[in-house]
This record gives structure tokens, sequence and C-alpha cells, in this order.
């Protein structure tokens, strides 16, 4: 498979290699790609979840139940310590 790169883009991942956290480039898009694949595969095990919250809240913002924005901030804060904390697990 050839995959042609915008030249910006590639000296963003030649940066990124050259500071010695991967050997070549290769390992870094591999690295990469596993990554995205894996935020892939969660999205789509999750996109009932995710439409269902997303719908919750439409209906309330609908019904003028909005959050103040540090309830929003201190909820998402929460969500990522426990998405993290599932992600150590595995």
């Amino acid at each position: 498979m050839e995959i042609r790169l915008r030249p910006e883009l590639e000296a963003v991942i030649r940066q990124d290699v050259q500071r010695g956290s991967y050997k070549t480039v290769d390992e870094y898009i591999e690295h990469a790609v596993s990554m995205l694949h894996e935020q892939e595969a969660w999205l789509a095990a999750h996109r009932t979840e995710i439409e269902s919250k997303i719908n919750e809240g439409y209906a309330a913002a609908q019904g003028g139940e909005l959050l103040e924005r540090e309830e929003v901030r201190s909820r998402l804060r929460e969500l990522k310590r426990a998405r993290l904390g599932e992600q150590q697990q595995e």
C-alpha cells in the first residue's frame, strides 16, 4: 500500500522520530494507526450509548436544562479519570 502525506505532516512525523521515541518512521506510523484503530473500535462499540447521551443533552438543552460551565468541566474531568482508569486495567 502506498500512502502519500502532505509535506508538513511528513515533517511532523520526522520531528517526532528524531526526538527518539520511535526508531523508524514505520514504527511511528504503526503506533499511530494502532491508536487510531483502538479509538475507532471504542467509538463503534459505544455508538448507541454516545447517540443516546447526545440526544439526552439536546433534549435537556431544548427544555432549558443547561449546566453551568464549571459543572460541565468537573463532570468531564471525572469521566476522563474514569476512562483512563479503565484503560490502565486493560
